[in-house]
């Protein structure tokens, strides 16, 4: 499913236009991702988690030359999933 059948899923199940569903997606990733973005976490009961963590600098390896090079500390997002969204994806 690709962001456009998101929101005619969401569209449908609502009753709402889909310029309106449309609005409604956006405004929930952008929040997440400004929340996210400033450090803070987001924490929906039973669909999961979005945070932000550290991943530390490390040795990495040219694939094409197999020379050694240092990759960079980096800041990225996790999502982690919550239960009730783990159990609906291994049919529990």
């Amino acid at each position: 499913m690709n962001k456009t059948e998101l929101i005619e899923q969401i569209a449908i199940r609502t009753n709402l236009t889909k310029a309106d569903a449309g609005r409604s997606v956006n405004a929930m990733l952008d929040t997440i991702i400004e929340t996210v973005s400033s450090g803070d976490d987001i924490v929906l009961p039973g669909f999961g988690s979005f945070k932000v963590t550290q991943r530390a600098a490390r040795e990495g390896k040219n694939p094409r030359t197999g020379e050694k090079l240092l990759i960079a500390a980096t800041t990225v997002p996790k999502f982690s999933a919550g239960a009730t969204f783990k159990n609906a994806v291994s049919k529990k």
